[in-house]
């Protein structure tokens, strides 16, 4: 234990703080890194470097390098500059690199130095250039700050949607400040600079003056400012010596230190722990490193070369030419366990356990004194918390070790927390090796989520690497494994050195079915990269018509998509296809090809037939289809507002419907261009509408307006049928109450359709004196329900008696009432009882 903890170091009585290299760096760099522009990413990100920037005016032959190397050193990619002077380099929260220029443009590269896209931060950082930036990350996403040469403040909280600011200008600012900062102050961005011994506040509309707490005027100016990664601490440097450490809020001081040392560092951040109530603060200088915190003391490092500090969640992280090292406060767990002489049940536990496989018997007295003190439980829980924050994997068996052995010895113990801390361990192991490179610690690990540390496995290429894991942790396919299937096949078909049938059975072989998978966007990307011919290949894996449809149209394979979206069944995507046709191909070449294609042809009809009357039109005329022409016309007349243009339809009609060989339609047609001619006359003639009614409609008016003679003239003409005309003519005149022309009509001639209509339609209109005039010249079959209708029973009874028909008899009886009828039911009853006799 003793060696354990040798490379502890306190901070005041209850932190300590260690310092542990991560990977010996082979990156070989010639350069010191104060010569290179330098960005690493938070979270074991990458590593960015642009060589000879500084040396640019000297040797106008040699060209900057941009190179992106891993954690632990390895290249991932490098490219000559060739672009404008860069001022500054930072990292988004998903891992692409930002080169800020002089000029104001920002370039976004990937991890593999690929361009990805470039913004401006605004014509007045253009006119004025930029003499510092910084790259800052809030609850909004990756942002941008940038100092001007006219000392004014831009910035843009997220890149991904730019909005520009242009901070408020500070009064009488003459040079650049000594030093700034962005803070995030309750969802609100704003810039903290110092100017000799003023700090000024900048947020939307204001400039104003600030002083923290607890600071002394006599402390000089400041030199340095450092915001804690969680945006709520802030750190002063001055020209004495004095940090000062306080919220970035300014409202509170939290502890101060005095350096002693005037020279301003090269950099300064924070080291804290989340949950922890220790505050530390690292400041670097050319040879030495310092962390400082609420203590009089102060721990002191030698640097042997020239460093960076990473700040991350839980410490910083050093990098030089030859280590790569990181600097943290020891947890709570890990001090109660290797604290030397302590008693900790964790520290115990590891003890009994250690014992115990030495065969000893003091592992029993070890577990005694745990379990009298009923402490076992949070043993086992601390031994497992500290092999999370273990790096070395040696260490961490033991913990866990000594974890598995003491829950053996407990009741019900919960195993979930051993077996994620297990899984979790195994994954933290695989990506810190040094061909990956990402050192997460758990709590950065914890922090970030498998889901972002999956997606950063992708970003690098680390396909396998990312399967297993998800294999691993058994996270679901669309989750895990499909997604990342996905981003392979899209990687894959970047490649250009396999052709398209390779590739494409490469894919299809690999993904199969896989749930999640989208072989259309796998297509687009193949398409993308200018591969048309795989793009469509990877199609034909596509399961879904309505993934496959839109991407041919793009690709400009407008009938193999019609095919596809017809071969879908859905009507929706098979007009989508045809209104694109449409647009795209002139109208002789769009109309042949729907020739071919008979559903797609249906329904672009029904289409016009909403939409576009006159292409149907030229849809029918192309194909000699003279029936559906001739309904064209029909149609087209009722739109027609003048007589002689809705005739002139028509008669388009009646000679489409000759050339189809459709002798009723000619018929019907020719009719109704008559009626129509007839109808414009009879309005002239009586002044009143008689325009668009139907030949029955027409006919009736004119009885019920007394003109018999037209109504005759149309009868002939029109050949209407007599049964027809008859019920025509006997409805208008009842209408009319014109009941002498009725009966006078009634004896013209025989009646076609017999006299029981007009006992009815007489009754009807409530008139049975008229109805009693036609009830005898019914038919003798329907002469009872004449003579029931009118009310005559006793004659009813007689017609039912000659009749001897048992239902008639029965009839009229239901229609008696014992009060008035009663001889009339008497005189059927006898008529029936002799019926029954027989």
């Amino acid at each position: 234990m003793d060696c354990y903890t040798a490379n502890w170091n306190p901070l005041g009585e209850e932190a300590f703080y260690r310092k542990f290299e991560l990977y010996t760096m082979e990156w070989s760099l010639k350069e010191d890194l104060r010569d290179c522009l330098v960005a690493a990413a938070p979270y074991g990100g990458p590593i960015a470097l642009l060589k000879n920037n500084a040396r640019k005016e000297k040797s106008p032959g040699v060209r900057p390098l941009l190179e992106i190397y891993s954690a632990s050193g390895l290249l991932l990619a490098s490219i000559p500059w060739k672009s404008g002077q860069l001022v500054q380099l930072g990292w988004t929260a998903s891992e692409d690199l930002l080169c800020i220029q002089e000029d104001g443009t920002v370039l976004v590269y990937n991890l593999f130095c690929e361009f990805k896209r470039h913004f401006s931060m605004g014509n007045e950082v253009l006119q004025n250039h930029v003499l510092e930036a910084k790259v800052f990350h809030t609850e909004y996403g990756t942002g941008v700050a940038i100092l001007t040469g006219a000392h004014r403040f831009s910035l843009t909280t997220n890149i991904d949607d730019l909005k520009l600011r242009r901070m408020p200008e500070v009064p009488g600012l003459q040079k650049p400040p000594s030093c700034w900062a962005v803070l995030s102050q309750d969802r609100v961005t704003i810039i903290l600079l110092a100017v000799g011994q003023e700090l000024y506040l900048l947020d939307n509309t204001s400039c104003s003056v600030v002083t923290p707490p607890g600071m002394s005027p006599s402390t000089g100016a400041y030199l340095q400012m450092a915001v804690s990664f969680n945006y709520r601490c802030l750190a002063l440097f001055t020209d004495t010596g004095y940090i000062w450490m306080g919220l970035a809020t300014l409202k509170e001081k939290l502890c101060e230190f005095n350096s002693s040392i005037r020279s301003p560092p090269k950099q300064m951040v924070w080291c804290m722990r989340p949950r922890s109530r220790q505050r530390a603060v690292v400041v670097a200088w050319d040879r030495q490193l310092m962390v400082v915190g609420n203590s009089t003391e102060c721990i002191q490092f030698v640097l042997d070369e020239d460093s960076y500090l990473v700040p991350e969640l839980d410490g910083v992280r050093i990098l030089s030419r030859t280590s790569h090292e990181f600097l943290h406060e020891i947890p709570e767990a890990s001090q109660e366990i290797f604290k030397i002489a302590s008693m900790a049940p964790g520290a115990l536990l590891l003890e009994a356990q250690k014992e115990y496989e030495k065969e000893s018997q003091k592992a029993d007295e070890y577990l005694r004194e745990i379990k009298d003190q009923k402490l076992l439980p949070e043993a086992v829980s601390q031994c497992i918390e500290a092999a999370g924050y273990e790096h070395e994997p040696d260490t961490q068996k033991s913990l866990l070790r000594a974890a598995s052995f003491g829950k053996c010895f407990i009741d019900k113990f919960p195993a979930e927390s051993f077996v994620h801390m297990c899984q979790d361990l195994r994954v933290l192991n695989a990506i810190r090796d040094y061909q990956i490179g990402i050192p997460l610690t758990f709590t950065q690990y914890k922090r970030l989520t498998i889901e972002v540390l999956l997606d950063r496995l992708v970003l690098r290429r680390l396909y396998p690497l990312a399967i297993r894991i998800c294999e691993y942790l058994r996270l679901s396919e669309i989750q895990g494994v499909s997604r990342i299937l996905a981003h392979w096949a899209c990687y894959k078909v970047q490649q250009k050195d396999k052709s398209d049938e390779e590739v494409a059975h490469a894919i299809n072989q690999k993904l199969g079915d896989t749930p999640g998978i989208s072989y259309s966007e796998i297509a687009a990307r193949a398409y993308d990269c200018g591969r048309t011919e795989l793009a469509i290949k990877l199609l034909e894996y596509e399961p879904r018509s309505g993934e496959q449809v839109p991407l041919l149209l793009k690709m400009k394979r407008s009938k193999l998509a019609l095919s596809k979206a017809i071969e879908s069944g859905d009507t929706d995507l098979v007009y989508t296809v045809v209104l694109h046709l449409k647009n795209e191909l002139n109208r002789g070449t769009f109309f042949m090809t729907l020739q071919n294609q008979p559903v797609a042809l249906s329904l672009y009809r029904q289409f016009c037939k909403h939409q576009e009357r006159e292409t149907l039109k030229d849809l029918y005329n192309q194909d000699d289809n003279h029936q559906e022409l001739g309904n064209f016309h029909v149609h087209s007349s009722y739109s027609e507002k003048r007589i002689e243009g809705r005739v002139g339809a028509l008669q388009n009609a009646l000679d489409e419907y000759y050339k189809a060989k459709n002798e009723f339609a000619a018929k019907a047609t020719e009719d109704q261009i008559k009626l129509l001619r007839l109808q414009r006359h009879l309005q002239e003639d009586f002044d009143k509408p008689y325009l668009d009614l139907s030949l029955h409609d027409t006919v009736s008016n004119l009885i019920l307006d007394g003109h018999h003679k037209r109504a005759e003239q149309l009868y002939r003409e029109f050949k209407i049928p007599d049964k027809r005309y008859w019920w025509l003519k006997i409805s208008a005149l009842a209408n009319r109450g014109d009941w002498e022309e009725m009966e006078k009509f009634s004896k013209s001639k025989k009646s076609p359709i017999g006299y029981l209509p007009f006992v009815e339609i007489s009754v009807k209109h409530h008139n049975r004196y008229e109805a009693k005039k036609y009830a005898p010249r019914v038919t003798p079959e329907q002469r009872v329900k004449a003579f029931v209708l009118v009310g005559d029973l006793d004659q009813a009874a007689d017609a039912a008696i000659e009749h001897k028909n048992e239902t008639e008899m029965n009839f009229v009886l239901s229609k008696c009432t014992a009060s008035t009828d009663a001889a009339v039911a008497e005189k059927l009853n006898r008529a029936r009882a002799q019926l029954l006799k027989k």
